[in-house]
């Protein structure tokens, strides 16, 4: 039941809020706070989990959030992290109403039910995408209503972002105890699920239950939190759609064919003309956001030696990932939205052919069966979804059936009309509205492609829902009419959400092992880069292993 004390410090402070909102109220750790209720959910938002990270605490770890006396209103989201816009035309264009520095909050979506102490509801901790640069968790396609209504607690968090969450710098990494700089944002995520920790129970959740779930840099979040150290114990499974297991830079030492963390941030406060820590510390939060954008910083996790221990991909064939069932997948259509990612196709199939020969080497042969110069731009698409985001899913998932855990993998391969039209089917992010069961409140977005609220629509939402769901309560998938989602460790197998879902086995698996071969030769080499450069920009490919081996 609602705690007493909660309802006796609701009533003292009723002039402070509205009569519609006195009800709805829950003790945390820091204090009472006041949500809505609409039929069998409550929402609390805007629930400061940190400090400010602002003056001297711009880019420092986070600190939890000061207690406060009396009810806080939580009816709203609060500010979005500062970002820049996104471009007017743009398909992602999710405008938010605020933004502050002072904007590590989350939001929480709590069945009734539930919160009042019926039974312990399993929680799922949503983490944001938009290439660790823009996005928030007051966005219409994150709200988590429709999933809380089937008995899951639902939090999703604001993190720093762009340079505020992502800087490394030599002056921060000799302030810190612990010698590293450059992760903030994954310490806000942190903190953010020791929040949870702390306050699931008194929203009817379960803390010894939490799942994880997020797209593209939410899911680049993901396994960065199934890698660090700091995180062991604080959730309990792993959603990842849409990742990438990027190649990072190294906190002192060039590596991989990037410069360190330190040099990027050196190089950055130079040109921007605040050389020092203190200068970067004084300029406004917004001028800071817009020319770094504009001076191309990429906002990365860094190999820290603290917050991740070494590169993505080593840590999970060391078997050193978090013990936890996955959920792991992509979409049919990644690219498609993601032109920048995509070279200009050659002019011709023989250009095509030359310029994967001379990078590929030995493996070129293999390469054009795989991706062939007869549909030139369909290989170029095809070879970066499967290079970043496919093998992506698949090691992930597979690494887990390694150490014993549940590996579950998915192809979102559905599309519509607005997005056929568009040239864009089951393009990146699409899978989200579906997850969130927010057909409709996709449409709200200025360019997204219109959802029609038919019923072949909602019934693969629901499916979705259902498996995303289950998930979260059992760590095994499923939903209600559906098949069976097999584990990849039975023959490879996987779900395909096309109109409908479908049990499959065996996706993709020659490409997959094809780009596993070049991110091997690329680890060993240690001079470039993996699934950033792939197909007819790809540098030369490192020689095979005996190769590399033999006397000159």
């Amino acid at each position: 039941m609602i705690p007493m004390r909660a309802s006796i410090v609701a009533l003292a402070a009723g002039a402070l809020l509205p009569m519609t909102a006195m009800a709805q109220t829950v003790q945390t750790t820091q204090g009472v706070v006041a949500g809505t209720t609409s039929g069998t959910v409550s929402a609390f938002r805007g629930i400061p989990y940190a400090k400010a990270p602002i003056g001297q605490a711009r880019w420092t770890p986070p600190v939890p959030a000061a207690a406060w006396k009396g009810v806080r209103d939580a009816s709203k989201s609060g500010p979005a992290c500062i970002q820049p816009k996104y471009p007017a035309t743009s398909l992602y264009r999710d405008d938010p109403p605020a933004m502050s520095e002072d904007c590590l909050s989350l939001n929480v979506w709590a069945p009734v039910r539930a919160r009042v102490g019926a039974r312990r509801a399993p929680v799922m901790v949503w983490i944001h995408g938009g290439s660790l640069a823009v996005g928030f968790n007051g966005s219409p396609i994150y709200d988590g209503a429709k999933i809380a209504a089937r008995g899951v607690v639902v939090v999703s968090i604001n993190y720093r972002l762009g340079i505020f969450g992502y800087l490394a710098h030599p002056e921060l990494s000799r302030e810190s105890s612990h010698h590293a700089s450059g992760n903030y944002g994954l310490l806000d995520q942190i903190e953010a699920l020791k929040w949870v920790r702390a306050n699931a129970a008194a929203f009817g959740g379960d803390p010894d239950n939490v799942t994880i779930f997020g797209e593209s840099a939410g899911a680049l979040s993901v396994m960065g939190l199934m890698t660090s150290p700091l995180s062991r114990g604080l959730f309990h499974k792993a959603i990842a759609e849409s990742g990438y297991m990027i190649s990072l830079p190294e906190l002192t030492k060039a590596s991989h064919g990037l410069p360190s963390g330190e040099q990027v941030g050196s190089f950055v406060g130079a040109a921007l003309k605040a050389p020092t820590i203190a200068a970067l510390r004084a300029v406004d939060a917004q001028t800071l956001s817009a020319a770094a954008a504009a001076g191309g910083f990429l906002p990365l996790p860094t190999v820290d030696g603290w917050a991740l221990t070494r590169q993505l991909v080593d840590s999970f064939d060391k078997g050193e990932q978090a013990r936890v069932p996955v959920i792991a997948g992509f979409n049919a259509g990644e690219l498609r939205t993601l032109r920048g990612l995509v070279p200009p196709v050659p002019a011709d199939a023989a250009i095509y052919e030359k310029e994967i020969r001379e990078r590929y080497g030995d493996l070129a042969d293999q390469f054009l069966k795989l991706y062939p110069s007869g549909r030139i731009e369909e290989s170029m698409l095809e070879t970066l979804r499967d290079g970043i985001y496919g093998w992506t899913s698949d090691r992930l998932a597979r690494s887990q059936a390694a150490i014993g855990q549940a590996g579950y993998l998915y192809y979102f391969d559905h599309s519509y009309p607005a997005a056929d039209a568009l040239k864009l089917p089951a393009f990146h992010a699409s899978e989200v509205p579906y997850v969130f069961g927010l057909l409709v409140e996709a449409n709200t977005l200025p360019n997204w492609p219109k959802i029609p609220p038919t019923p072949a629509e909602t019934g693969l939402s629901d499916a979705m829902i259902g498996y995303w769901t289950s998930f979260a309560r059992s760590g095994k998938p499923s939903a209600a009419g559906q098949p069976a989602w097999p584990d990849i460790a039975d023959k490879g197998g996987y779900l395909r959400f096309g109109a409908r879902p479908e049990a499959l086995s065996g996706l993709f698996t020659d490409r997959f092992a094809l780009q596993e071969e070049v991110v091997a030769r690329r680890r060993r080499d240690g001079t470039q880069s993996w699934i950033q450069n792939l197909g007819i920009v790809a540098p030369p490919l490192p020689a095979r292993a005996a190769d590399a081996a033999r006397p000159n």
